[in-house]
């Protein structure tokens, strides 16, 4: 018999009296996480380094329920980032959900690779993941309860020429997820990474641009086209949300098959 404790339906996915940080919304697939975890009840708050933009960013957001708040930080600085943190959660209550979606790309041959920028890539795709998720795990280790979600990519799972390191952060990441999920699930935290394919994204511009890119994403990938951004709001809140209770340190594939096939 089902214990009446447990939602049912609908109510396993509701995020009512949930808040929620995404790093890196002010746009692109950040932005579009937030506005689906707000559809889902929970209350928002946006991260990013330009002021303006989170500004923006939280001016478009808002209209139905809580009004998003905004967070400004650097992920790849640990200290600013356990500063923000720690003032945030005294000030404003608890963080329920982290979605570590900061990140950058950076495509050139490996041979020709700039080691500054091999590690900016690291920096910002893997080390910020762990700064902040170190920064939020601490708060959320005292409550027993809590949600991550890391997203990392198809790069994850798969390589492509001319993107060698990004590649390189994106599988850590995936790794990292693993081990977070390993260390902390014993204090009721839930830890998942949610791998997305080829996106129409601000990211992605040129390649979405670029016909014969295209053309190959239409041929490689089984959906025979890009994904839409809002077809990353459904795994995002499965995972933030009770009706993933038992689900931790896995890489879910929103990619229309591409990993799944040569």
């Amino acid at each position: 018999m089902r214990s009446a404790a447990v939602p049912k339906g609908i109510e396993l996915f509701d995020l009512s009296g949930k808040r929620a940080l995404i790093t890196g919304s002010s746009q692109g697939i950040g932005f579009s996480l937030a506005q689906g975890l707000a559809a889902a009840g929970a209350e928002i708050v946006l991260n990013g380094r330009d002021a303006g933009k989170l500004a923006a960013a939280a001016e478009s957001l808002g209209g139905a329920g809580t009004p998003p708040r905004t967070l400004l930080f650097d992920v790849t600085d640990a200290k600013a980032v356990r500063a923000a943190i720690d003032g945030f959660e005294q000030a404003s209550g608890p963080i329920d959900i982290l979605v570590n979606n900061a990140g950058m790309q950076h495509r050139a041959p490996l041979e020709e690779f700039d080691p500054d920028m091999f590690e900016l890539l690291m920096r910002t795709n893997v080390s910020s993941a762990f700064n902040v998720g170190q920064a939020v795990a601490r708060h959320m280790i005292k409550r027993g309860r809590g949600k991550i979600i890391n997203i990392a990519s198809i790069q994850t799972a798969l390589a492509r020429p001319g993107i060698a390191p990004y590649t390189a952060s994106k599988g850590a990441l995936g790794s990292l997820t693993k081990g977070m999920a390993t260390d902390w699930a014993r204090y009721g935290l839930a830890v998942n990474a949610i791998a997305p394919g080829y996106f129409d994204t601000p990211l992605n511009a040129a390649l979405v641009a670029d016909a014969e890119f295209s053309s190959w994403i239409e041929r490689r990938t089984p959906a025979g086209r890009w994904g839409r951004l809002e077809e990353l709001t459904g795994a995002c809140i499965f995972l933030a949300s009770d009706a993933s209770s038992y689900v931790n340190g896995h890489i879910v594939y929103v990619d229309g098959g591409m990993s799944a096939c040569l």
